[in-house]
């Protein structure tokens, strides 16, 4: 609706009086705009959702920077609004049953790349449910590079993490990767994941959208932050707040190394800009186990909301990507530091 096409917001003091902000509104309305107010948590904004002829833009800022209860005067000309602070100024929060990321909260999501049985689901769930994640992972369908790579169990995967989220009592997140699949997939997990290959899939983002469950986005590697905000866009527009961003590297100057380039900027630069709850994926972000811990460290020292891991009661016989996924002790132990992290900055966190 008219949120999408707000041009400018006048953002109010939090002691605004109804006197004041009706007089803004006046103002607006007396230049032949419509003036929408916007109740906020701790304080108001009125927008204008309509265009605003160019030469009218620097007269309306000067008059209403200067009025009684005004805090400050914002254009929006980004290409995204929903998503963005200047529209919602406080921090989003996504509630998965129990479990709640944003805001404050912090939740790891983990589990392998692919569903590949009943047995590794159910070994894979107890182990991270045990050391400390609160979502489970696993993917039945796999956008594979190549047509004759492993492409996931697909439903018979789906029904696999349903009985292991019902049976050890942990909700789930799994990638969709077609419109027509969205209802289906739905049906079984608590967080339909799209991944970076589908980011400006927007056929796809507009029936995630519509389905009424929390949606994790993924960046493309190619990505830019305001392309993916504005897919993120798409998702808001259908009436579903319950989004979150999920940054998993972008394409690295050097492969020899690393998968790719986990953008660390990402983390407070969406915080900065955004309201959406920012995940790392740090086992992604660079492609090899050994080096996962200290990125996903990083990430949370940064201001990360979760991270999203990877991992495998048994890498070397993963049907995908077994090289970047942690060992069960192995994520044990990063979860004992990720609270240690967490708990050093606490303090400061909190003023």
């Amino acid at each position: 609706g008219w949120r999408v096409l707000i041009a400018m917001m006048v953002l109010m003091r939090k002691d605004v009086t109804e006197e004041q902000l009706e007089a803004v509104v006046q103002v607006i309305e007396s230049h032949g705009l419509k003036a929408l107010p916007l109740p906020g948590g701790e304080r108001t904004a009125v927008g204008i959702p309509s265009a605003i002829p160019p030469d009218l833009r620097p007269v309306l800022d000067e008059i209403l920077s200067a009025m009684p209860g005004v805090d400050k005067v914002v254009h929006i000309s980004r290409p995204y609004k929903l998503a963005s602070r200047d529209f919602h100024p406080h921090d989003s929060e996504v509630r998965v049953g129990e479990v709640r990321i944003g805001a404050g909260h912090f939740a790891v999501m983990a589990g392998p790349c692919a569903v590949e049985s009943y047995e590794q689901m159910l070994t894979a769930a107890r182990a991270v449910k045990a050391a400390g994640a609160s979502i489970l992972r696993g993917g039945a369908y796999k956008p594979r590079t190549s047509p004759y790579a492993f492409q996931g169990l697909q439903r018979e995967g789906l029904e696999i993490l349903k009985v292991v989220s019902q049976e050890v009592g942990i909700p789930t997140v799994s990638e969709v990767l077609d419109p027509h699949d969205v209802e289906l997939v739905a049906d079984y997990v608590d967080i339909l994941q799209i991944g970076a290959r589908s980011m400006q899939n927007f056929p796809l983002l507009v029936a995630a959208g519509r389905a009424g469950k929390p949606v994790l986005l993924k960046r493309s590697p190619h990505a830019t932050i305001d392309e993916w905000l504005a897919a993120a866009e798409y998702l808001l527009t259908q009436g579903n707040d319950q989004i979150m961003l999920c940054e998993r590297g972008i394409v690295p100057i050097d492969r020899t190394y690393a998968r790719n380039t986990l953008d660390i900027n990402a983390v407070p630069i969406i915080r900065y800009h955004s309201h959406l709850p920012i995940i790392v994926d740090p086992s992604h972000g660079v492609g090899h186990a050994r080096y996962v811990p200290a990125v996903a460290l990083a990430a949370v020292a940064a201001g990360a909301d979760g991270l999203l891991i990877e991992v495998h009661p048994q890498p070397e016989r993963a049907l995908s990507d077994g090289a970047q996924s942690l060992r069960p002790d192995e994520f044990a132990q990063l979860m004992a530091q990720i609270q240690a992290v967490r708990a050093a900055l606490a303090p400061f966190n909190a003023k």
